[in-house]
C-alpha cells in the first residue's frame, strides 16, 4: 500500500479531542502526535488513551480526498494558513476515515457502517461513500437474501438515518429489501416498530411479495395494533389506518377470514368490501364469462406477484376462478392496450370452456412472461377453478414449480389429476387431501351400497370436474420422473389399480400418504412397496394395510417380489423398512403380534412411528432397533411402561410422545400387592428415561400420568407446546396451576375428566400468551362464567364438553367478547341455550369454520337459519338441540356454505321427522360427509307416568347413516356406531 506523499508537501496537523478517552494507568500525558505516513503502524488502542490526539497529515492529500478539506484548505477561509485545524468528530471513527483517505482497507459491517456513512458525508470522502453503498447494495441485493445476514432493528436503523440526510438511495434500498423479503420481516419481534412511512411505502411497493393477501392483512393488523397509541390523533390515526389497509387487495381474502374481521376495529369496512366482491364472484357463472373481465375493480382481482414470489397461496378462497387465475398472469399493459384487450376478451372466452383447445394463451404471453422464482402453489378449496386450466397455468407460467397442494377438492379424480400434471416435470410434491371417511375398517358396518356418479354437463358450474380423456391404468404415460411425496389422505377413489399406476407413473416415488384410502387392500399396499424401490416412509392409518404389506416392507430390497423368509438374519440390513423414515400405520389391525415383532427389528433408521390402536405389545418395542426417533405415537395399544421406557432410553431425540389410553402402561389391580411395590419402581424407571432427552414438544398420556410425572418431567418441558391428558391420568390441582410455569410455550392443552377449578382456568388463559387450543372435555370440578372473563385473542379452537351446564346466552355474549377470534367451538352439554343463542354465536364469531353443538337445550328448537350467516362453515355438527331444523335443511345449508364439507345431524331433531338426502352429484354442492344420527326413547322396566311437557325421555342411540362422496362415486352405508 502506497501512503507516502510528495516531500514538498506541506503538512498539517489535525487536533482531535477525545472526548471518550479509554482508561489507563499507562497514559501519563493528555496528548499524543501521531503521523499519517505511519498509518500501517498506527496502535489505535493505545492512541485513544489519550484525551488529545495530534495527526500530522498532508495538505494536498486532505485537498484531494476530502470535499470539507478542499473547501477549508484551499479557499479563502481563514483555516486555510493555519498548520493545525481543530476536528470536532468522534475520534474513533474520524481515524477509520483518516485511515480510507490514506489508502488502508476498511471491513465495513453493520455495527460501522452508519458512522462510516455518515463521515463520509461530513467530510465529503466520495471513495468512502461509495464503497459504504456498494457494500449496502451488496448486502440488501435480491440475491444475497439471508435471514441471519441483517436484522429487522438494523434495517429500521439504516432506514430513519437515510430519511434524516434525505438519501433516497439508502430509503430506496430497505424499501426494496424489505417489500421483496416482507413474509421474513412480517415474523420478527420489531415488525411493529417499523415507522410508519416505512410501512406505506413498503405497501404501495411494486416488489411487495407476499405469499397471500391473508399474510399481508395479518401483518399490517399486527402492526396497527401495536401503534395505535403513537399515531399523532384520532383523526389522524383513522386515516393513516385506512392508507394502509386499503392496499389490501381485499377480493383475493380468503371467506372465512373476511368474516371473522366483520368485528374488527380496523377492518371492518375493508371486510364488507371484500364480502361483497367474494359473494359477487361466486355468484358469476360460468366463470370465465366477460363479466369478470369488465369487473369494475381489477386491481383487486389480480393476485399479488412479482419476480421474487416463491409462493402462491390461495387456499380457503372458494371465488378464485380460472379468470381471476389468468387475469393476475397478464401483465397489466396487455389490459389497457386496445389490440391486446381483444385478444385477452378472447382469451377469457375460450377459458370457460374447458373442452375446448387448450392452446389458447397468447404466444408472446406463454414464452415472455414467466415468474421463474415459484415453486409452490396452494389451491386448496378453491372449488371453482377448472382444474385443467389451472394446471395448465402452472405449467406455463411458473416453470419450477415444485409443490402443488389441492386438498378437499371433491371435483379432481386422483388418477386423471397425476396424468394431468405430466407436462409439469418438475413438481415432486403433490397434496391431494380430503377428509377421512368415517367408514374406516374398525365400524361395524349393517347395510352398504354404491352409486356411481354421472358426470356433469358442461353448463353446470356448480362443480367443475377435469374434461381430460383418462388413460387406462395399463396404459402407462410418461413417467413423472421428479415427483417424490404424494398425498392421498382421505382419497377413496383410490383403489389397486391406482395404485398400480401410481407405482408405475412415480417412479422416484419416497413418501406416500392414503390414511383412510379405504378403497385400497393389503395386498393392493404390499405390491406398490414393493414397486417403489425408492420408498422410505409411508402413511396407511386406518386403511387394511396388513400381513402382506408387512412382508413387503420386510423382504430383501434386491427381493424378486415373492418374500423371502422373514427370519434371514442377513436380510435385516437390507430390507425395505430398514431405510424407512416415517412408519404411521395406527389403527390397522390386520396386523398380527408376530408381525409386528419382525416389523421392529428391522426398522433402523425411523424417525416418525405410529403404531396407535394395533396389536402392539412389549416384545415388539424390545425388538425396535432404532435410534432416531422423533415421535413415537403408541396411544391405545397393550404396553407397559418398562417397555415404553426401553424404546425412550435407545431414542434421546424423542421429542413428540403419545401413549394416551394404554392402561397396560403400568400394573392394573388385578394384582394389588405387586402394583403397590413396582409402581413407584417403574414411574422412576420411565421418568429417568424421559429426563435423559433433551427436549419435548408433544406429550399425550393417561392412564397412570400423575402430577408426580409432572414434577418428575419438569426439567425437559419447558419447550412443550401441546399437552393432552385422556382418561386415566390425574394431574391434580396443584399441578395444573402449575402447569403454566413448567410450559411457557404451550399452545394446546386438552383435557380429559380431570378435576380442574376457576384458578385452574384463568392462570391458563391469563399466563400461556401462546395458547391456541383449550379443550376441556367431561372434567371434574367446579367452573364458573369467572374463567373466561378474560381477553385470550390468540385462541383459535375451544372446546367446552360437560363441564359447562350453567352456560346461558349472557355467558356466550362474555365469551364472544373475549375470545374474538376463534375459528372452532365446541359445546356440548349446555341445557340452558335456547333459539336465541345462534345469534349470538353467528354475531360474535361470523368467521367460525367448524361448529359442533350436542345436547344445548333448545338451540334448535326454531331451526337453525341463523347458523347461515357463518357462511365460511366447513364443519356442522348439530344434535339433540329441539326438534327444529326443516326437511331441506341439508341441500340449503350445502347451497348457502360454499365450504360445508362435513354435516352430522340427528333425526331427533327434524322438525318433520326426517331430512331430505341430496340424490343429485351437484345438488350436494361442496359436501364430502353426510352423517345422520338414529336415536330412541331408552326403555324403562317400571310403569313410571309421562314425562312433564318440555322435559325429554334420554334417548339411546341406534344407528347413524353415513354418506360419503368423492370424485367418482356415493357410498350409502349404515353402521351400527355413533359417528
Amino acid at each position: 500500500m502506497e501512503v507516502s506523499d510528495d516531500v514538498d508537501d506541506e503538512h498539517v496537523i489535525l487536533l482531535c479531542t477525545n472526548t471518550d478517552p479509554i482508561e489507563t494507568t499507562e497514559t501519563l500525558n493528555d496528548e499524543i502526535l501521531v503521523s499519517a505516513t505511519d498509518v500501517l503502524a498506527w496502535d489505535l488502542p493505545t492512541t485513544l488513551t489519550f484525551p488529545t490526539i495530534k495527526v500530522q497529515t498532508h495538505r494536498n492529500r486532505l485537498i484531494e480526498r476530502s470535499l470539507y478539506f478542499r473547501g477549508l484548505l484551499s479557499r479563502s477561509f481563514s483555516e486555510s494558513c493555519l498548520g493545525s485545524v481543530t476536528i470536532n468528530w468522534n475520534v474513533r471513527e474520524f481515524m477509520q476515515i483518516l485511515k480510507h483517505m490514506y489508502g488502508c482497507v476498511l471491513d465495513i459491517t453493520l455495527d460501522n457502517f452508519l458512522p462510516l456513512y455518515e463521515g463520509a458525508l461530513y467530510f465529503g470522502v466520495e471513495t468512502l461513500l461509495l464503497k459504504c453503498e456498494t457494500w449496502l447494495s451488496e448486502l440488501l441485493s435480491p440475491k444475497r437474501f439471508q435471514s441471519t445476514q441483517i436484522q429487522m432493528e438494523d434495517l429500521i436503523q439504516i432506514w430513519e438515518f437515510g430519511s434524516d440526510c434525505a438519501s433516497d438511495f439508502i430509503l430506496h434500498l430497505c424499501m426494496g429489501y424489505l417489500a421483496r423479503n416482507f413474509m421474513w420481516a412480517k415474523h420478527s419481534k420489531s415488525f411493529g416498530k417499523l415507522p410508519y412511512d416505512l410501512l406505506l411505502s413498503l405497501v404501495k411497493h411494486p416488489h411487495l411479495t407476499v405469499d397471500s393477501e391473508l399474510h399481508l392483512s395479518d401483518a399490517l393488523l399486527l402492526w396497527l395494533e401495536s401503534n395505535t397509541e403513537n399515531l399523532e390523533r384520532p383523526s389522524k390515526s383513522e386515516e393513516n389506518c385506512y392508507e394502509v389497509l386499503k392496499q389490501i387487495r381485499v377480493g383475493l381474502l380468503p371467506l372465512w377470514f373476511a368474516l371473522g374481521k366483520r368485528n374488527s376495529f380496523y377492518f371492518r369496512q375493508l371486510a364488507e368490501e371484500s364480502l361483497d366482491s367474494i359473494f359477487r364472484l361466486l355468484n358469476i357463472a360460468p366463470m370465465g364469462s366477460i363479466d369478470t373481465f369488465e369487473y369494475s375493480d381489477l386491481h383487486h382481482l389480480r393476485i399479488r406477484l412479482t419476480e421474487y414470489s416463491k409462493k402462491v397461496d390461495l387456499s380457503g378462497c372458494p371465488q378464485i376462478a380460472s379468470t381471476v387465475l389468468l387475469l393476475s398472469l397478464i401483465p397489466q399493459s396487455y389490459l389497457t392496450d386496445p389490440m391486446e384487450k381483444n385478444i385477452i376478451k378472447q382469451f377469457f372466452i375460450n377459458c370457460g370452456h374447458p373442452i375446448r383447445d387448450k392452446s389458447v394463451f397468447p404466444l408472446e404471453l406463454s414464452e415472455t412472461f414467466t415468474f421463474e422464482a415459484v415453486q409452490e402453489v396452494d389451491i386448496s378449496k378453491c372449488r371453482n377453478l377448472i382444474i385443467e386450466h389451472a394446471v395448465d397455468c402452472f405449467c406455463k407460467f411458473f416453470p419450477s414449480l415444485r409443490i402443488l397442494k389441492a386438498a378437499h377438492l371433491l371435483n379432481i379424480g386422483t388418477i386423471s389429476f397425476l396424468q394431468l400434471l405430466e407436462k409439469c416435470t418438475m413438481v415432486c410434491e403433490i397434496d391431494l387431501t380430503v377428509d377421512i371417511t368415517p367408514l374406516i375398517p374398525a365400524v361395524t358396518v349393517a347395510s352398504s351400497s354404491r352409486a356411481m356418479i354421472p358426470l356433469v354437463p358442461e353448463k353446470s358450474s356448480s362443480v367443475n370436474h377435469i374434461a381430460v380423456q383418462i388413460m387406462p391404468y395399463n396404459e402407462f404415460g410418461p413417467p413423472l420422473s421428479n415427483v417424490t411425496k404424494l398425498t392421498f389422505e382421505g382419497r377413496t377413489d383410490v383403489s389397486d389399480l391406482g395404485l398400480q399406476y401410481i407405482s408405475k407413473l412415480c417412479v422416484s416415488l419416497r413418501h406416500l400418504n392414503i390414511k383412510g384410502c379405504i378403497s385400497v387392500t393389503d395386498i393392493g399396499i404390499s405390491d406398490l412397496i414393493s414397486t417403489c424401490k425408492k420408498l422410505n416412509s409411508i402413511v396407511v392409518c386406518d386403511t387394511l394395510f396388513g400381513i402382506y404389506s408387512v412382508q413387503a416392507l420386510c423382504s430383501a430390497i434386491s427381493g424378486s417380489g415373492n418374500f423371502p423368509s422373514l427370519h434371514s438374519r442377513d436380510k435385516r440390513l437390507k430390507s425395505v423398512v430398514s431405510n424407512f423414515e416415517m412408519l404411521h400405520m395406527g389403527g390397522c389391525r390386520g396386523i398380527s403380534e408376530s408381525s409386528l415383532l419382525e416389523l421392529m427389528s428391522q426398522a433402523q433408521v425411523l424417525k416418525s412411528l405410529c403404531l396407535r390402536w394395533t396389536d402392539l405389545v412389549d416384545q415388539a418395542l424390545y425388538n425396535f432397533v432404532g435410534s432416531s426417533l422423533e415421535m413415537l405415537d403408541v396411544s391405545d395399544t397393550k404396553i407397559s411402561g418398562a417397555a415404553l421406557a426401553h424404546i425412550i432410553h435407545g431414542n434421546p431425540s424423542l421429542k413428540c410422545l403419545r401413549a394416551r389410553g394404554c392402561q397396560n402402561l403400568f400394573p392394573g389391580n388385578n394384582c394389588i400387592e405387586k402394583r403397590k411395590s413396582s409402581f413407584p419402581s417403574l414411574h422412576e424407571k420411565l421418568h429417568a428415561e424421559l429426563g435423559k432427552m433433551c427436549r419435548l414438544e408433544e406429550i399425550e398420556f393417561g392412564w397412570g400420568f400423575s402430577s408426580f410425572s409432572l414434577s418428575a418431567l419438569e426439567p425437559l418441558l419447558m419447550s412443550l407446546k401441546t399437552i393432552n391428558i385422556g382418561l386415566g391420568g390425574t394431574l391434580g390441582e396443584d399441578a395444573l396451576k402449575q402447569l403454566p410455569a413448567i410450559c411457557p410455550l404451550l399452545e394446546t392443552i386438552i383435557l380429559h375428566f380431570q378435576v380442574i377449578s376457576d384458578m385452574i382456568v384463568m392462570n391458563f388463559v391469563t399466563s400461556l400468551k401462546y395458547l391456541q387450543v383449550l379443550a376441556l372435555c367431561y372434567c371434574f370440578g367446579d367452573i364458573s362464567m369467572s374463567s373466561f372473563k378474560f381477553p385470550m385473542q390468540n385462541l383459535r379452537k375451544l372446546r367446552l364438553e360437560r363441564i359447562t351446564p350453567w352456560m346461558t346466552n349472557d355467558d356466550l355474549v362474555v365469551l364472544a367478547q373475549n375470545c374474538r377470534n376463534l375459528l372452532e367451538l365446541s359445546l356440548l352439554g349446555c341445557p340452558l341455550l335456547d333459539p336465541d343463542s345462534l345469534q349470538i354465536i353467528t354475531c360474535g364469531w361470523p368467521g367460525l369454520v367448524s361448529i359442533h353443538l350436542e345436547d344445548c337445550g333448545e338451540v334448535t328448537a326454531n331451526g337453525a337459519s341463523a347458523l347461515l350467516d357463518c357462511k365460511a362453515l366447513e364443519d356442522i355438527l348439530l344434535r339433540h338441540n329441539g326438534p327444529g331444523l326443516p326437511r331441506n335443511f341439508i341441500c340449503y345449508a350445502a347451497s348457502e356454505m360454499p365450504l360445508l364439507r362435513k354435516l352430522s345431524l340427528d333425526i331427533c331433531d327434524a322438525s318433520e321427522g326426517d331430512f331430505d338426502i341430496p340424490n343429485q352429484y351437484a345438488d350436494k354442492y361442496f359436501l364430502s360427509t353426510l352423517k345422520i344420527a338414529r336415536c330412541k326413547s331408552q326403555r324403562c322396566a317400571f310403569n313410571l307416568p309421562a314425562p312433564a311437557p318440555g322435559v325429554h325421555r334420554r334417548s339411546v342411540h341406534v344407528e347413524t347413516l353415513v354418506l360419503v362422496w368423492n370424485s367418482r362415486d356415493l357410498i350409502r352405508t349404515v353402521v351400527k356406531e355413533r359417528l
